[in-house]
């Protein structure tokens, strides 16, 4: 098994344990969610996202109300993850690609929880390698703010070797404006099976 893998799967059921307690359950179906229909079978959902305060690609000072603008994908890593999260970052970019020839805007965003070695100018290097992401991070304390707000588990090791690996969570997080959280999209998910859920939630909103 690979570095990737275990970083996903620690990720994945960390982030389980995370939310636990916090969270609940929307069933297919339910007359109060106004977007059953878009959801697979029973997702978990609860109190994710919050205020967002970061710097961009440009070290410019940013909020999720720069950063949310959009209906976004937001997704949590680092810079040299050498095939999870480039992976998956690509994938979600591809979503986007779908979703825009059905005139839909979908951003894909990307949190660096590496603010040590992911600086503005790897972040701005980092995402000209995909289409359409956006790359983000921040100081220490802002990034474990971002974190707590989206139930992200991540752990940088004390001993930063050269070229260490950062434990994290998988996810992928569809936001809303003006509704905040929607739904979570894992691992497996292909980017059609994203682009398809995330068009029926804006076509529903």
């Amino acid at each position: 098994m690979g570095a990737g893998q275990i970083i996903a799967i620690t990720g994945a059921v960390t982030l389980a344990a995370v939310l636990g307690v916090t969270t609940y359950v929307v069933t297919k179906g339910r007359a109060s969610d106004a977007f059953a229909q878009c959801r697979s079978g029973t997702v978990v959902g609860g109190q994710i996202g919050g205020p967002l305060a970061l710097h961009d690609a440009k070290g410019v000072a940013v909020t999720d109300k720069e950063i949310l603008a959009t209906p976004a994908l937001v997704y949590f890593g680092y810079a040299s993850c050498p095939d999870v999260c480039p992976i998956d970052n690509a994938r979600n970019d591809e979503a986007v690609d779908q979703l825009a020839k059905e005139g839909l805007t979908v951003t894909p965003v990307f949190i660096s929880v590496d603010p040590t070695r992911d600086t503005p100018d790897v972040l701005a290097g980092y995402q000209e390698a995909f289409t359409h992401l956006r790359a983000y991070s921040g100081t220490e304390e802002q990034i474990a703010a971002a974190a707590k707000a989206y139930k992200v588990y991540y752990q940088v090791p004390a001993d930063k070797t050269p070229g260490y690996a950062v434990d994290h969570t998988t996810m992928t997080y569809l936001m809303l404006p003006g509704k905040g959280f929607a739904d979570v999209f894992q691992r497996e998910d292909t980017a059609q099976d994203i682009a398809t859920r995330t068009a029926c939630y804006l076509k529903s909103s």
